[in-house]
């Protein structure tokens, strides 16, 4: 390698040299003009700016993929005024995701955690009531959300979902549902803490229509 003599031969080992991604980010870009320097095998480099399982971790956080927010609904798409719309997901719907990096060669690694902790509903419009009256729907241990609309249950209160109290006029209401999801690492060293809470939106088209009676 040119600038450098033939050492190290037989040994295991890497060369490393600082990059950066985007220099005008950097206080400090002196490491980055630094020639590449040797490392033993299984150690991590004592310089500024070295990786760490921090380093790891929010690599990984990048590359986190959580399922869509598809949520089930009773009626679907149109509503009634002043009966519930149900909402529900299926078990195992959202569950623990985690992703794990790794630097070979060092024993360093991190893995996190998206765990999801709530579904919140937002009916597009003050004219309505939505259950619970927080609007977050709890999510179970299985990964299920709510309860499954059945047969003969329009007029109950479900335990996750909507009742819109006026009618559309041609222009449907905005209904959002999003999951927050709650993410944490640990890696190699023992260290671990918490990284931001991705929060994942879908909206769906809701037409709300009159009861229709008949006088006689």
């Amino acid at each position: 390698m040119k600038g450098y003599k033939n050492y190290n031969l037989g040994e295991k080992g890497y060369f490393w040299r600082g990059v950066a991604p985007d220099f005008n980010a950097l206080d400090d870009t002196s490491m980055c003009s630094r020639l590449m320097f040797w490392v033993p095998a299984g150690e991590n480099p004592d310089v500024p700016n070295a990786p760490t399982p921090q380093t790891l971790a929010e690599y990984a956080y990048d590359k986190v993929k959580v399922p869509g927010t598809e949520i089930e609904l009773k009626p679907e798409a149109r509503s009634t005024v002043n009966l519930p719309t149900w909402v529900w997901l299926d078990k195992g719907t959202f569950k623990e995701v985690k992703v794990r990096a790794e630097l070979p060669g060092t024993g360093l690694w991190a893995e996190t955690t998206a765990k999801p902790v709530a579904l919140h509903l937002d009916p597009g419009t003050e004219d309505a009531e939505v259950f619970p009256a927080s609007g977050d729907c709890q999510i179970n241990d299985d990964g299920s959300i709510g309860t499954p609309y059945t047969k003969g249950a329009a007029d109950k209160t479900p335990p996750c979902g909507i009742r819109y109290l006026r009618a559309t006029d041609g222009t449907p209401y905005q209904l959002s549902a999003s999951v927050t999801w709650k993410i944490t690492w640990r890696g190699s060293d023992g260290t671990g803490g918490d990284l931001p809470d991705g929060t994942f939106e879908t909206t769906q088209d809701m037409n709300v229509q009159e009861i229709q009676s008949v006088n006689r």
